[in-house]
């Protein structure tokens, strides 16, 4: 026979399940909004002319004093000599970081300002869309926060899974479709966007993983909390009908 304060210790146990896994959803979901590691690949871009005493194999040194001279660029293309030269670029939803190629340091440009006017719409959305996310996560936090913690009664406490459930749903729903909207207008950037941006190879970065298990953790943490809710009013249920089987028992065979 179990303990009479298994339930509660069990409960308390899928409280704090919830609000841990919900937890690092929240801090995956800032973490990666606020980056710019998204998408990470390289550009091929065309080498400078070398000038004064720079060097090396990022940029192009002619013989001739002339470097503007057509024969001698003419000339050095057809050496068949590698002139582009790669360079690795990071994206996020607020902008786009690329190597300098003579120089340290990152050239940044704001993503929305890339991103063709056609799918501007979408972006926005996505970027309304990954706010809303926080926000819904931050607020089933605290509420799973203010259950564990200060409720009064197990009524009280049910009020508030309930609530959390909903909300840490609709936040896990919210999150999947900004991750795939701004799949979407990233792959439409890569194909309309500016020339001078677009890459030759990109993968997805730790940032875009991240943001999945950020939504991975979420709706861990909804299911612990609508499997914790429905748990206590099955227990509700059994209580009531031992306590209905015992007045009946108690009606038929009253005590003397």
């Amino acid at each position: 026979r179990m303990p009479a304060s298994f339930p509660e210790t069990d409960r308390r146990h899928r409280a704090s399940a919830a609000f841990s896994l919900s937890f690092l959803s929240l801090v995956f979901s800032i973490t990666a909004f606020s980056s710019s590691y998204w998408c990470e690949g390289t550009r091929k871009v065309a080498k400078p002319f070398c000038t004064g005493e720079s060097k090396g194999d990022l940029c192009i040194r002619f013989n001739s004093p002339d470097a503007n001279n057509s024969q001698a660029v003419q000339y050095i293309w057809e050496t068949g000599d590698d002139k582009f030269v790669e360079r690795k670029f990071h994206a996020g939803i607020w902008y786009s970081c690329e190597e300098m190629i003579n120089e340290e340091g990152e050239k940044c440009r704001s993503f929305i300002s890339l991103t063709p006017a056609s799918d501007r719409g979408v972006l926005w959305l996505s970027i309304v869309a990954e706010l809303l996310y926080v926000i819904l996560l931050l607020t089933g936090n605290i509420l799973m926060s203010v259950e564990m913690c200060y409720y009064s009664s197990v009524i009280d406490g049910l009020k508030i899974n309930a609530f959390s459930a909903i909300v840490t749903v609709l936040a896990g729903l919210l999150g999947m479709v900004a991750h795939m909207m701004y799949t979407t207008v990233f792959q439409m950037t890569v194909n309309l966007g500016p020339e001078d941006w677009r890459p030759h190879t990109w993968d997805y970065g730790w940032s875009y993983c991240l943001a999945w298990a950020s939504f991975a953790c979420c709706m861990a943490a909804a299911v612990t909390t609508i499997n914790k809710y429905t748990k206590t009013i099955l227990e509700f249920k059994h209580k009531r009908k031992k306590l209905e089987r015992s007045l009946k028992i108690k009606y038929k065979f009253p005590d003397h």
